[in-house]
């Protein structure tokens, strides 16, 4: 197809007469001459590569003038670094940021290899799988990741959505991790990182709040040594106390003591010794302050090291009082496609599952599941970008990379964690690249330590996590939301409840959901001032401002507002559109009603400052006697146009 291309004269001010406002059914334009009223537009088109305007009725020539752009934006050197972030830190790498990245990179790891294995737990799988999904996400998001301080793997949160989506089936829970991969890759290639935007505040916190409840309460089994299955709030605690006469108190005075030296622990990271001002600390002061801080920061894997130790010592004696976490394979897992079909034996119900029947059972999960880990990733991200711009985009697509890779080694599914990114934001980490001595951690422990790991006890793992995830719940942000906008806790209260009685992914729709109709109730009723004015030239007239934009939701409150105004104070109205940015179909056939209603009351009714594109919209249906100005001078030469006898004030 041969693509048209029109020459246009610009005049030498660089400007054009803007034809748009020409909406107008009455002629208003004219000043000094000048169509309009002298109002002018930019000269900014689009143009060809030859500096030529195309015709924008040639459909053709656009898309292929877009498909070249976006081929060339795709293949630039900016877009290239962009997309494979490491290009742009790596040449630049010296031996400061090398220390930095391995200091805290080994002290992250020390914190992962305990949670990766309490996680486990938590997403009702063997504790090894936890340590298999702390590794090669790590290499991956390294080279394909934006932020220095988040570091790749299992979490909180994706353990317990990968419980409730998987039912603790291994087979289940690798392909969750490879189709979630998939889904945020492809949301990633498609530009859809802006979905997290449809997540509010509010439900966010509540969301996260009763995560941690649920995480917690999924946590007192091990702590009392009882068994409580169950997969909502509700049904774990049920479950609890009907079988509360089985408590085991080893395992119950143990987790206790573990939660207790934990919570110490935690307080001793953050104590610091000598004079307030660090610039007047001796350096046995900083020796000791930094002790205590590695002391605090490593509290996870200083106690399980511990307790393994006391479970060694009571089974080299046949007399364990504890419930421990059983053997774990030894080595590094087998390298291999994620499981796309179950034997009988592999699937939860006894029956061989095919693929399209391990999809099915995944339902929601596939997209609450990557949903979710975008949220934690973006929140991770925005906490420790001092302001900076966060590419969601980009990180869509390495942690979609790293999930999937993850299934290869038999990883469930992962992403950023807030707190090993705040250790890893607090041990001075300089890249990504801390990513990887994290990784050699996490290798050394499976290759070598794993046959001592089996004599860890249930209840110090329990303890790992209640201590862990008791400060996720945000009792904080009531406060500040009572104070700034009360209607805020509504969707929050709700999604809290919601989560805490069904499932999770159908609790985050539900807030997602309650604060979608919130927005609409705001749209449906927006705010509207109607005052009383004088013209110029002394004729009083009626001035309506709608303060958003009229779209069907609203257009039928805005018109029954401004019918019942311009009949009761039966006045010349004008409709300040200086705040509606936008409107449909449907508030066009409601503007072209008003217009005939007005016309057949011989009342005045005129448009003030109406965006073009707004104009062209209710311009679409033709409406009688449509009139625009953007000019207040213009408003009396219109009412001289217009033969107006104020009839008698209807009362209200």
């Amino acid at each position: 197809m041969k693509t048209q291309i029109h020459t246009i004269s610009v005049p030498s001010d660089g400007s054009y007469d803007n034809e748009a406002l020409s909406c107008s059914t009455l002629d208003i334009s004219t000043h000094n001459g000048e169509p309009h009223g002298g109002l002018r537009g930019s000269n900014e088109f689009i143009l060809s590569d030859s500096g030529q305007k195309i015709n924008s009725d040639d459909q053709g020539g656009q898309i292929n003038m877009w498909l070249q752009r976006k081929a060339k934006s795709a293949f630039s050197e900016k877009m290239i670094k962009k997309r494979l972030p490491i290009l742009r830190w790596l040449p630049q790498y010296n031996s400061t940021d090398a220390i930095g990245d391995l200091v805290a990179g080994i002290t992250v790891g020390l914190t992962v290899i305990p949670q990766a294995l309490a996680y486990s737990g938590i997403a009702g799988l063997p504790a090894a799988y936890g340590l298999y999904g702390s590794f090669l996400g790590c290499i991956v998001y390294i080279v394909f990741g934006s932020c220095k301080d988040v570091p790749m793997g299992p979490t909180a949160i994706a353990s317990l959505l990968t419980f409730q989506t998987a039912g603790g089936n291994v087979g289940r829970a690798i392909l969750l991790c490879f189709l979630s991969g998939v889904v945020e890759l492809m949301m990633g290639i498609l530009g859809l990182g802006f979905l997290v935007d449809f997540v509010s505040g509010p439900v966010s916190s509540g969301f996260t709040s009763a995560v941690s409840l649920i995480i917690v309460t999924s946590q007192v089994k091990d702590v009392l040594g009882i068994s409580a299955k169950g997969s909502t709030f509700i049904e774990i605690w049920r479950n609890i106390f009907n079988d509360i006469h089985n408590v085991q108190l080893w395992d119950t005075f143990l987790g206790i003591t573990c939660i207790a030296v934990l919570l110490i622990m935690r307080i001793i990271a953050g104590l610091k010794v000598g004079p307030a001002d660090d610039e007047l600390k001796s350096k046995n002061h900083r020796i000791i302050n930094k002790i205590m801080w590695l002391v605090g920061t490593s509290r996870n894997a200083i106690l399980v090291v511990v307790c393994g130790a006391i479970g060694y010592s009571f089974q080299a004696s046949a007399t364990a009082p504890f419930k421990l976490i059983g053997d774990i394979p030894p080595g590094m897992p087998s390298f291999k496609a994620p499981p796309f079909s179950l034997t009988a034996n592999e699937s939860s119900s006894g029956h061989e599952e095919s693929f399209s029947d391990m999809v099915s059972g995944l339902g929601s999960g596939l997209i609450v599941v990557p949903l979710i880990a975008l949220m934690e990733n973006i929140a991770i991200c925005k906490a420790f970008s001092n302001g900076k711009p966060v590419d969601a985009t980009q990180e869509l697509i390495a942690i979609g990379l790293a999930n999937i890779a993850n299934s290869f080694v038999q990883g469930f599914p992962g992403t950023g964690s807030l707190s090993r990114s705040a250790v890893n934001n607090a041990s001075g980490v300089r890249t990504p690249m801390g990513n990887i001595y994290t990784m050699a951690l996490v290798v050394l422990s499976l290759l070598f330590f794993t046959p001592y790991f089996s004599y860890i006890p249930k209840a110090s793992l329990a303890a790992v996590i209640i201590a862990a995830v008791v400060f996720m719940v945000e009792v904080k942000v009531v406060k500040p939301m009572w104070r700034t906008k009360k209607s805020d806790l509504i969707p929050g209260l709700g999604t809290f409840i919601a989560c805490l009685a069904l499932p999770l992914e159908m609790g985050i729709l539900f807030g997602v959901g309650l604060n979608v109709v919130f927005i609409l109730y705001h749209a449906a009723r927006p705010k509207i001032s109607v005052e009383r004015l004088t013209s110029p030239g002394g004729t009083e007239y009626l001035i309506i401002t709608p303060d958003r934009c009229l779209i069907f939701p609203s257009v039928d409150y805005v018109r029954n507002l401004v019918t019942k105004q311009s009949i009761r104070q039966s006045l010349p109205v004008v409709i300040d559109c200086s705040h509606v940015y936008g409107a449909d179909f449907t508030a066009a056939t409601v503007i072209d009603s008003i217009t005939q209603d007005f016309a057949k009351r011989d009342q005045p009714l005129f448009f003030y400052n109406l965006k073009p594109s707004v104009c062209a919209i209710f311009e679409g249906l033709s409406p009688a006697d449509f009139v625009v100005y953007y000019r207040e001078e213009h408003l009396d030469d219109l009412l001289k146009q217009r033969t107006f006898k104020p009839k008698e004030v209807i009362s209200a």
